[in-house]
């Protein structure tokens, strides 16, 4: 199954400097940014979906990129570890 421990690996790599470390949209690359990024943490508290989340990172939404070059595995443990920010 989609571990969320590859999937914190894939986030520091390719998330981090926008959304930051704890998933706010604080990253140090956000700061550059027209529209702020996402704070993941709170949309998983506010009860954003697997699927949506999956999703949103297959399809990206300006300025995120689209991630549909990573395999569906690899998105999918994106989505486990982001669900792990939820509270931190």
């Amino acid at each position: 199954p989609p571990s969320p421990f590859r999937g914190q690996k894939l986030f520091v790599a390719n998330r981090v400097s926008c959304h930051g470390m704890s998933g706010r949209g604080d990253g140090p690359g956000a700061a550059a940014l027209e529209k702020k990024p996402a704070d993941l943490s709170a949309r998983i508290t506010a009860g954003e979906t697997d699927g949506a989340l999956f999703w949103k990172i297959t399809e990206g939404r300006s300025p995120m990129i689209s991630w549909k070059s990573l395999s569906g595995t690899k998105r999918w443990e994106l989505v486990n570890y982001i669900k792990t920010l939820a509270g931190k």
